[in-house]
């Protein structure tokens, strides 16, 4: 008898634990266009005062500084200025790399006076075929420096590695060097004309939520506090601040033209290149890779990875004042089309996957679409586009556009259609 009691209450508590876990369960993730809820984007061209904007000067005095700093407080987190005790150290230099077609430079970024403290190392590659200043992407890489090109003169980066999507202590070793090549065309770059710099998103923020314990977030926090505050940086910021701090030593190095530096990112870290432009108009070019939700894509759709998805799975990436909007995107005064509006006018590149529908293809489109009044407004081309084209069919104004086939990746295609786009905007320098 008491066997039959103590296994009907088992039964009873596994009905409830399976009756709670499905109603808590997260919806099944939508890639249903006719399911897309019906949503209304907040205009970029009106104030929160509800005033019109219809002029340059009043975005540029008013607009522009009420999107950012919606951004900053309610997304992405604040971020501060760079260090006083910042400092560069050109570590290596090899003027005959890569069989004497580049310059290959790396540059440690210490961010205190102590050099065993923080610091970000950016690998340089440039082009020995082109005289005086070159201009340069920049852009952060997944899995160290060394894994961009088999170079085998690149030095490892000694903190933590990515392996995966969970926590580590992988350290760098041969058997990974050259193994991300295929994301960074290294010759298509340097044979147009261009260099490449590239440094480890880890230096400046290991990719794990430990309550902003490690990294950079320790050295800025103010005196009592144990981690940032609700409207400052995540993880996002402060992987765009350092792109920024990279940007600084550019200034300093007469190899490189400085006014003609485009940042670019992929996934997590397209979502980082769409930030750092945002929040650093030095950068003359923006490019987004299937950066998807959080990114380039309209929240609003509810298409493929959401607001309560990307919030529970990686809640280290905004800041916590984000949340607030996990399950009211009506309320939220900003949409990732006002994101790209914050580029205007210099020019940004949105690119998609066609099978990458977590990322929302046609949602990365339509925040350009979005983000169009505004670089007419400043008498910019825009996007020449009023739906989103068919696969390996770029559209390019001001704001460019392309959905090629394949899956979540960088490709070669990719790379072809960012060398055209930044020819057609820095040759006119």
């Amino acid at each position: 008898m008491a066997s039959r009691t103590l296994l009907a209450s088992a039964l009873t508590l596994l009905f409830l634990c399976l009756a709670f876990s499905t109603v808590n369960a997260a919806p099944p993730t939508n890639y249903d266009e006719s399911k897309v809820p019906q949503y209304k984007l907040p205009d970029p061209l009106v104030l929160l005062s509800g005033e019109k904007v219809t002029d340059a000067k009043t975005w540029v005095s008013k607009r522009r500084p009420e999107i950012l700093d919606l951004f900053k407080t309610q997304m992405y987190g604040t971020m501060p200025t760079a260090p006083r005790t910042m400092s560069f150290q050109v570590t290596s230099t090899d003027k005959n790399a890569l069989g004497g077609k580049a310059t290959r430079k790396e540059v440690s970024i210490h961010f205190t006076a102590d050099k065993k403290g923080p610091r970000l190392d950016l690998l340089l590659y440039l082009p020995n075929s082109v005289d005086g200043p070159v201009p340069v992407f920049i852009g952060h890489n997944f899995r160290g420096n060394h894994t961009v090109h088999d170079d085998p003169e690149i030095s490892f980066n000694e903190g933590w590695m990515r392996s995966g999507d969970g926590i580590t202590n992988n350290r760098a070793t041969e058997a990974t060097r050259g193994t991300s090549a295929s994301r960074w065309d290294v010759n298509a770059i340097l044979s147009a004309g261009y260099g490449l710099v590239t440094c480890y998103y880890g230096d400046i923020d290991p990719d794990y939520d430990d309550d902003f314990q490690n990294g950079i977030h320790p050295l800025f926090l103010k005196e009592g506090q144990k981690k940032p505050g609700p409207s400052e940086w995540g993880s996002i910021s402060a992987w765009a601040w350092g792109l920024s701090r990279g940007l600084d030593y550019l200034e300093t190095d007469d190899a490189v033209d400085h006014d003609r530096v485009a940042v670019l990112g992929h996934s997590r870290l397209g979502k980082t290149s769409l930030w750092a432009g945002a929040t650093d108009p030095r950068f003359a070019l923006v490019i987004s890779n299937n950066s998807g939700c959080g990114g380039a894509a309209l929240s609003r759709r509810a298409f493929g990875e959401t607001v309560k998805v990307i919030n529970d799975r990686f809640p280290h990436w905004f800041c916590d004042n984000f949340t607030k909007y996990n399950e009211d995107l009506a309320s939220m005064p900003f949409d990732q089309h006002m994101l790209i509006a914050l580029m205007a006018p210099r020019p940004v590149y949105i690119a998609s996957a066609q099978e990458d529908r977590w990322a929302d293809p046609t949602g990365e489109f339509m925040a350009g679409l979005g983000a169009h009044p505004v670089y007419k407004l400043l008498g910019q081309a825009g996007l020449p586009a009023l739906a989103p084209p068919g696969a390996n069919t770029p559209v390019t104004g001001t704001i460019g556009y392309h959905m090629r086939t394949g899956k979540h990746d960088v490709t070669s295609y990719d790379w072809k259609q960012y060398i055209l786009f930044a020819n057609r905007h820095f040759k006119k320098k």
